[in-house]
């Protein structure tokens, strides 16, 4: 189990390698307050001085600190490899038994500590500047040393209250932040360390460990700084657990004193002076505190936490691996035949504008109407409806109607109504569904149009490599329906011109609708001769009636002719002369000059039966014509526009596109990729073969039954 700490630090590095922080791999996190003993905690744990030192904050940026304990054996065959590759230089002085490499150094090795203390402190005002702030960009450094046990450690800036200098405001919650980010990986360990001349009830370290791992699974204490308590006090209790438990448990250690450091007491003296302590202060304990016990326990602890997180990990491994491959898919290979290339796309932008329009593309919208359906969608709902709500006889008053029939006679009184006033009134009305119309045009133009960045988005994602391809085919495409717009509407335009230019009145739609009615007037007539006084002979009723049929008989030639519908009412004239001697003024004195002008033209009067009658005939014949050309637009409309808009270009796209595109001066530009394309799609495989790597790293592991 000792060999899965390595296996770790060999998945750290495999992903320092691409920068890449999507797994969370199995650390121990260092947490606490400024000037809690941190720092001297893990230089006990490295038995090295390697940390910068000073007042205030000093740890400005994450170090994720990885110790790998070597033997004899793999120094000798590093050194040798080192000087074979002279990728570096060893002190002697110190045998070359310990080094350090940091990860922004690349293969620079580092046999003197001072100088590795130099780095941090270089690397971290590189970074962060250098007044007081802090950064979230880690360091990453590795200690090679056979007095070290295999660990990952992470080094924290240590929580502050107030902000001191040149710090921003927000310190505090920026450290927390800071802290929340890494103590919340479900694979860590928390390392709370508090000093132990302090109240650990108030500890800061325990009270974040506590907000992202209440159940303190993951959480293991340190009391620091055990010789620096008041005279007459200990802490026992703290240690045995009585004052704050902790289920993994409370070890206590003695750090080396600022005098010790400034006078360079080596960390091994100060781990022997720690011993006699413990072994003075607190024997019952002794052997389970200080800085050993603690490095074995880290190790014990980790190695466990790491083989129970190692099918999680190999799983999420395994499913970010499939995802980047997919992504890297996306991407497509480089271009090397950039005809074919070219080719392919065009054809598969138009076949998938194609199959849109179909219902048969590959990715169906589900969200909402897109495509052909959104088309039918147009034609039956949008326009239908439309059609249907305009009314047959809109903005026709019956002054109106009285107006042309009687505009249409001339200066003579007519003895029946004129067709042509029919007929004018009819085109006015037949005239109101050309904006309709017109509108169906547009909608599908719209979605003909929207196509394009449905297909764009979904169905041709190669299109995103290259921009300037995507925006040759959009303006193509755009073109191709621009044009083909003032096409269509002038069809639209010209079927509603049809039915304006010849008003059919021998459709047998409209001759049945006149007969209908023909034979209502003829009972309303029978009703009324049934309602006359008994002193009105019947017989004079009826040949008046018999000779005004003969007349009609002359002149329809059938009662399938709107004419026959009308006939001339034995109150008619009599009715309007009465009704015009009410309406207009009495006649002025005589000796009075009159400007008959002048006279006012009634604006709203009582019809006469008769004009009331012939009133009801022209708007019943309106109506019934109009219902018959609506239902011929709604129904030649749509297939003008499938066959003027939409079929046209389905059919002309492909072609369009090549003869516009497939041109050998353009293949150059037209294939030029997005700046950050080739990048990203670098960055996906760099990933991938990382994430690959570390999939035979775990699968090594079971091989060995070490899992």
């Amino acid at each position: 189990m000792e060999a899965l700490i390595p296996v770790i630090n060999k998945l750290q590095d495999v992903f320092n390698t691409v920068g890449a922080d999507i797994i969370q791999l199995p650390q121990i996190v260092v947490v606490g307050t400024q000037s809690s003993g941190k720092s001297s905690v893990l230089e006990s744990l490295v038995g090295r001085d390697i940390l910068p030192r000073g007042t205030g904050i000093v740890t400005r940026r994450p170090l994720i600190l990885q110790l790998v304990h070597i033997d004899p054996e793999d120094r000798r065959k590093t050194n040798e490899e080192n000087e074979s590759k002279k990728n570096g230089r060893l002190n002697r002085g110190i045998d070359g038994e310990e080094w350090g490499k940091f990860l922004h150094t690349k293969n620079k090795i580092y046999t003197d500590f001072e100088e590795i203390r130099q780095e941090i402190e270089t690397e971290t005002e590189r970074i962060s500047g250098i007044n007081k702030g802090i950064s979230d960009e880690p360091i990453h450094l590795k200690i090679f040393s056979p007095h070290v046990v295999n660990l990952t450690l992470v080094d924290l800036p240590g929580i502050t209250k107030l902000p001191v200098g040149d710090q921003p405001k927000d310190i505090e919650g920026q450290i927390r932040e800071l802290i929340y980010k890494y103590i919340s990986n479900p694979n860590s360990i928390i390392l709370a360390v508090t000093a132990a001349n302090t109240d650990m009830a108030t500890s800061e370290a325990l009270k974040v460990s506590r907000d992202m791992d209440p159940d303190g699974r993951r959480t293991l204490a340190v009391v620091t700084k055990l010789d620096l308590m008041d005279a007459g006090t200990d802490a026992m209790d703290v240690l045995m657990g009585r004052v704050i438990p902790v289920k993994l448990g409370i070890i206590g250690v003695v750090n080396r004193s600022q005098l010790d450091i400034n006078q360079k007491k080596l960390v091994a003296d100060a781990a022997r002076d720690e011993y006699a302590f413990l072994q003075k202060k607190y024997p019952s304990l002794a052997n389970r505190n200080g800085t050993k016990y603690l490095a074995r326990t880290l190790n014990r602890l980790l190695m466990h936490h790491i083989r129970d997180c190692l099918p999680e990990l190999k799983t999420r491994i395994n499913v970010l691996a499939a995802q980047y491959q997919s992504l890297l898919n996306s991407y497509g290979e480089p271009v090397e035949d950039k005809s074919s290339t070219l080719l392919q796309l065009i054809t598969k932008f138009a076949a998938e504008y194609c199959h849109t329009i179909e219902g048969t593309a590959k990715y169906i919208e589900t969200t909402e109407l897109c495509g052909g359906a959104r088309i039918c969608y147009i034609f039956h709902e949008t326009f239908g409806r439309t059609l249907e709500s305009v009314d047959p006889l809109g903005n026709l008053t019956t002054i109106d109607v009285l107006t042309a029939i009687r505009n249409a006679t001339g200066p003579r009184p007519a003895l029946f109504v004129p067709e042509v006033s029919f007929e004018l009134l009819v085109k006015r009305q037949v005239k109101r569904l050309e904006e309709p119309s017109l509108r169906c045009v547009e909608l599908v133009h719209e979605e003909m149009q929207r196509i394009i960045q449905h297909c764009s988005n979904y169905s041709t994602q190669e299109l995103l490599r290259f921009p300037k391809l995507h925006d040759a085919i959009v303006e193509v495409v755009t073109s191709l329906l621009r044009k083909r717009l003032p096409v269509t509407n002038e069809m639209v335009h010209n079927l509603v011109a049809i039915e304006l230019a010849y008003i059919n009145t021998k459709h047998p739609d409209f001759a049945d609708a006149c007969g209908l009615m023909n034979n209502n007037i003829e009972e309303q007539r029978r009703n009324r001769m049934r309602d006359l006084p008994s002193a009105v002979p019947r017989d004079k009723a009826a040949a008046g009636g018999s000779q005004s049929g003969q007349g009609s008989e002359q002149t329809d030639g059938g009662t399938g002719n709107w004419r026959g519908m009308l006939r001339k009412g034995d109150e008619g004239a009599a009715g309007e002369r009465a009704g015009l001697q009410h309406s207009y003024p009495s006649s002025p004195l005589k000796g009075h000059a009159v400007n008959l002008l002048d006279v006012p033209v009634p604006v709203s009067r009582k019809l006469s039966a008769r004009e009331q009658r012939d009133c009801e005939v022209i708007e019943r014949l309106i109506k019934s014509y109009f219902l018959i050309v609506r239902k011929n637009i709604q129904d030649s409309v749509p297939k003008a526009v499938m066959h003027f808009l939409v079929n046209h270009v389905k059919d002309c796209l492909q072609s369009e596109l090549v003869g516009q595109l497939y041109k050998a001066g353009l293949l150059d530009d037209l294939l030029t990729e997005s700046e950050d394309m080739a990048q990203r799609r670098n960055e996906s495989a760099d990933m991938l073969k990382a994430l690959q790597k570390a999939s035979q790293v775990i699968a090594e592991i079971r091989e060995t039954h070490m899992w």
